[in-house]
């Protein structure tokens, strides 16, 4: 019995390092899957990694720039400590994918998506946003009403941490009340559009209106 109890406190102490090493080889094996079949693995952690392209390039202070253009008044480029520097949000909520897994209560903080917006003063006929990524195949798209809502932002941590390369880090796009595919990872470019491009998995047959199912489609603009 004795024995049994030893093993069990043993398990607990080496849980949480197991399960960092798992996430450490999902992160590094999904670098270079073309397939995307390491996305279908179990995590501990709830998330699943995922690339539409083989490998990601990584991004640090040294090289990160976000860039916004299209249709504004004022074009900008934020480097990681600029975004750093700005007003910045926190929300927690749950995280689903349209694959079925969910991972509850997750906190995301970062710099509201509306603040960005006004500092680069959007103009006519501006109505929507398009996002683009380093890795240089991802997109998506919100309309500008979808955009301005308080619970949207420029992430800048996932779970109180900064976020990991394998999750879209170190900038992302968080939409809380919709599905995980509209928060697109390795978030590089923010233009504003005349209208709404769908992005690549709209390409694919997704909703271009990626709302959870009993999302408050209204509240919560900022």
């Amino acid at each position: 019995m004795l024995g049994m109890l030893g093993l069990g406190a043993a398990g607990l102490v080496a849980a949480p390092r197991l399960q960092r090493g798992w996430e450490g080889f999902l992160a590094a094996a999904s670098q270079h899957d073309a397939t995307g079949l390491t996305g279908l693995l179990p995590d501990p952690g709830g998330f699943r990694y995922y690339s539409v392209v083989g490998s990601v390039p990584h991004k640090d202070e040294t090289d990160y720039a976000l860039r916004v253009g299209g249709l504004v008044e004022r074009a900008r480029t934020y480097t990681l400590a600029d975004l750093r520097a700005m007003p910045q949000t926190r929300i927690v909520h749950d995280v689903q994918c349209t694959d079925g897994w969910r991972v509850e209560r997750t906190p995301f903080a970062g710099v509201p998506l509306a603040h960005i917006l006004d500092d680069a003063g959007v103009r006519s006929p501006g109505a929507a946003i398009r996002f683009t990524c380093f890795d240089g195949a991802y997109s998506e798209s919100l309309t500008l009403e979808q955009a301005r809502r308080a619970d949207v932002m420029v992430a800048l941590s996932m779970q109180d941490k900064p976020i990991t390369h394998a999750h879209g880090g170190p900038v992302r796009l968080y939409v809380a009340p919709m599905y995980f595919y509209k928060s697109a990872k390795w978030l590089s470019g923010i233009s504003v559009t005349d209208k709404v491009v769908p992005g690549y998995w709209e390409e694919r047959g997704y909703a271009v209106d990626g709302w959870l199912d009993g999302a408050d489609r209204h509240d919560g603009e900022a």
